[in-house]
């Protein structure tokens, strides 16, 4: 499965690469932006090798990471990213969104995070799960719209949401 670009006209997903690391680096700028996740807004070079990871992918045949830069329509600013990883189970794949606090409460992380999920559904994903801190509304509500669902696992301190299509919603 490979990470392709996504994007619904509003809102433009490129597949992550180095060269994001200028574009991101302000969007991560705010150090409030990591109340929830822990630690602290990333230098230019500290993104460069981040993406440098990223993209190298996991190094697992059962494993496969996604990355996206998420932009403001094409050519337009950088302002956070989704992540998807798939595997090792091909039809079980684990979500992640980060928007820039400039950029919050604009329904971004939701849409990215739906585009990811239409796609990972297409390809045959069929148990989504995102961990979100018990206190981040905010990624509480982008889980739910996804139609995720808290469960009481909590993983590092984080509680997991899943959705199953292989069962009806509710």
């Amino acid at each position: 499965m490979t990470t392709p670009p996504l994007g619904d006209g509003r809102l433009v997903l490129e597949p992550l690469s180095v060269d994001h690391a200028g574009g991101l680096v302000d969007a991560l700028a705010d150090p409030g932006l990591y109340a929830f996740t822990g630690g602290s807004p990333p230098s230019l070079e500290d993104l460069e090798r981040r993406h440098a990871r990223q993209a190298a992918g996991s190094g697992r045949p059962d494993e496969v990471w996604h990355n996206w830069v998420v932009r403001l329509g094409a050519g337009g600013p950088a302002v956070g990213y989704v992540q998807a990883t798939v595997g090792p189970q091909p039809r079980v794949a684990e979500l992640a969104w980060v928007v820039g606090t400039d950029w919050q409460g604009r329904g971004i992380a939701r849409g990215a995070a739906r585009l990811v999920l239409g796609h990972l559904l297409a390809q045959g994903v069929r148990h989504v799960m995102a961990h979100v801190h018990p206190d981040n509304v905010a990624s509480q509500r982008v889980a739910a719209a996804l139609g995720l669902r808290p469960t009481p696992v909590l993983v590092e301190g984080e509680v997991e949401w899943v959705r199953d299509v292989t069962r009806p919603r509710p």
